[in-house]
Parts: C-alpha cells; sequence; structure tokens
C-alpha cells in the first residue's frame, strides 16, 4: 500500500523535472530548459527526494552532481518520457523551436578529425542564430563513454569518424572524405615521389591521434589491419588539430582525410601526398540517441551541423558536388 501511495504523487510532470536537472546538473539551467521558475523547480526537486529518499544532486566543487542513485535512475526516466512521447505524441501540435527566442544549452562531443574550421563555424552560426543558447563542446575522446553520455541525456550530439557507427543510435551522414597523407615540405614523399610506396609508407614513421576507446587501434590501423598491414607509430597525441605543426618540423606523416590536410597548404610547410595504399573513403557522422530523436531543438541543432558540414565541403571542392548528406531525421 506505501509503494502505491507514492506511486500516486507521481505525475509526468515531475519526472520530467527530475531528468532535466539531472541531465542538466543545475536547476538554473533546468529551469530555463523546463521554462519555468527556479523556486518551483527547487520544490519539484524537494518533492522527488522525498519520495525517492535520496539527495539525487550535491555540491561537487563550483558545481553540481549527481548522486549514484540519481544516475541509476535516469534511464527509467528516460524511459518514461519515451513512452509517454509515443502514446501522446501523435496527437499533440507538432513540437516547434524558435531559435531567436531560445534560451538552452547544447552539448556537443566531437573529434577535430573532420575540418580545423568545422566547430568555430558551427559556433558562429548557432550564435548568429540562437543568441540565448549555450554550447558545452566536449573533446570525444578515449576516456568519453559517449554510447553511454547519448543515452543519459548528457549529450545531445556526437560528432566524428566511425567504420561502423553503434547500432541503437540514429546517425546522420555528414560528408566522406580521401585518406590522404600530410608531411613536411622536404619529406622523402615530396622529394622522390616514385619511391613513395607502400614498403616505404608503413615503414615511415606515422604520427596517429589517441584511439576513442581503450584497446582500439583507430579507423587508419583498422583498415591496414583488415589488408594485414602495420604501420610504425612514433607519436600518439591526443590533440590532433597540433599534427600539422608537428608534421612541420618533423619527418613525421599523418594519414587523414583531404579536407583536414587541406586547410593547412599555404599556412605550414607542408605537402599533401596521395597514400599508397588503398582505402575506402573516410566518412563523418552525427550520431544521436532515440531521448532527444522527437526534439525540435536537437532536431534544429541537427540541421546546422549537417549544414556547416556540407558548407566546409563544398568551399575546400568548388567544382565539385558536395556529399550529400542524410537527412537530420
Amino acid at each position: 500500500m506505501a509503494a502505491a501511495s507514492a506511486f500516486d504523487k507521481i505525475e509526468l510532470s515531475l519526472i520530467r523535472a527530475f531528468h532535466t536537472v539531472i541531465t542538466e546538473r543545475s536547476v538554473s539551467r533546468a529551469a530555463l530548459k523546463l521554462q519555468s521558475s527556479q523556486p518551483a523547480l527547487s520544490g519539484q526537486l524537494k518533492r522527488l527526494r522525498g519520495l525517492i529518499g535520496d539527495p539525487l544532486l550535491v555540491r561537487a566543487g563550483n558545481g553540481m552532481a549527481p548522486t549514484a542513485v540519481a544516475l541509476s535512475l535516469l534511464p527509467a526516466a528516460a524511459q518514461v518520457l519515451q513512452g509517454a512521447q509515443a502514446l501522446f505524441g501523435g496527437h499533440a501540435a507538432p513540437q516547434s523551436f524558435a531559435p531567436g527566442q531560445a534560451a538552452q544549452a547544447f552539448r556537443i562531443a566531437a573529434s577535430d578529425y573532420l575540418d580545423p574550421l568545422f566547430l568555430p563555424e558551427l559556433v558562429a552560426r548557432v550564435r548568429a542564430q540562437a543568441p540565448g543558447v549555450t554550447l558545452d563542446l566536449l573533446p570525444l575522446t578515449r576516456d568519453y563513454d559517449y554510447r553511454s553520455h547519448l543515452a543519459r541525456g548528457e549529450v545531445d550530439l556526437v560528432v566524428g569518424n566511425w567504420l561502423a557507427p553503434p547500432d541503437e543510435l540514429h546517425l546522420g551522414r555528414l560528408v566522406s572524405d580521401e585518406l590522404v597523407c600530410l608531411v613536411g615540405q622536404d619529406h622523402a614523399a615530396v622529394r622522390n615521389p616514385r619511391q613513395w610506396t607502400v614498403a616505404n609508407y608503413l615503414a615511415s614513421d606515422h604520427i596517429a591521434p589517441t584511439p576513442l576507446h581503450a584497446g582500439g587501434v583507430g579507423v587508419v590501423d583498422e583498415l591496414l589491419q583488415a589488408q594485414g598491414l602495420v604501420r610504425r607509430i612514433v607519436v600518439r597525441s591526443p590533440h590532433f588539430g597540433l599534427a600539422p605543426a608537428m608534421v612541420a618540423r618533423s619527418n613525421l606523416v599523418l594519414t587523414t582525410g583531404r579536407q583536414f590536410c587541406s586547410r593547412y597548404i599555404g599556412t605550414l610547410p607542408v605537402r599533401l601526398v596521395r597514400c599508397p595504399v588503398v582505402f575506402p573513403s573516410l566518412t563523418y557522422y552525427q550520431l544521436w540517441h532515440d531521448l532527444t530523436h522527437a526534439s525540435a531543438a536537437v532536431r534544429w541543432l541537427r540541421e546546422q551541423v549537417r549544414d556547416v558540414a556540407r558548407d566546409l565541403a563544398r568551399d575546400l571542392a568548388p567544382d565539385r558536388a558536395p556529399d550529400p548528406a542524410a537527412a537530420a531525421r
């Protein structure tokens, strides 16, 4: 009877408040997102603490952090909200998003492999259209479990490249790019292009990004392993944007997309050379979870990501049709 009594006290708005407060990790940001007042949301949080018997959100340094109990309950709250959306969404008025009046936070986890201008251009576009929106840009590193963060609503979008993106996530294809080699202007591959063979490529000193998951080797090395090949990596760095400067001052070889490398031609003493190994194109995606799939706000964000990626690719290849991008559905 006690459980039934507690159940009777729970409204859908309370579950939504719980989910938003825990994912935002801030009562003030959650209040903005829910278009509520901080006192009203604080009152809901107090009710939730009494019903669940846990503090849920506690002080951590200069901010707030969810408790272990709160994190364990977050997936269940997300399922309830998704179920409510499926039950009532088809009969409700279409959700809308007005970027000029919006005041909420978006979180994007992204690698910097796509294009060094991608994130600056995205920030500029979002700020121009939605000046009240805040952006939290998170590095996509080996220590960042993006699948769990998406499932818990702690990040809205993840942008990067994968040979096989996870099946449980929605994806939008951004661009496909040719794999090339970036080398210093005095590298042997520039001086003697005919001797730039598969054997010499594999024996060269390579710089590579730190893999995105423990035990991984990275996309390029996965492709090499599929052909029974192994290259000599002498530098691994999580700071991919610094790799071209390292290449410019050494005999290192960086193998990555042409779009990324092209931005440094003319600004650093580096050259683009073909890769002797035959590789398929490198494809970049944006990934998102069912949790935000129906959100008009996050759909708008996906459209900005898609358009920025497409425009940057077009700028580098004005005489070539842009790669078709999957709709941010």
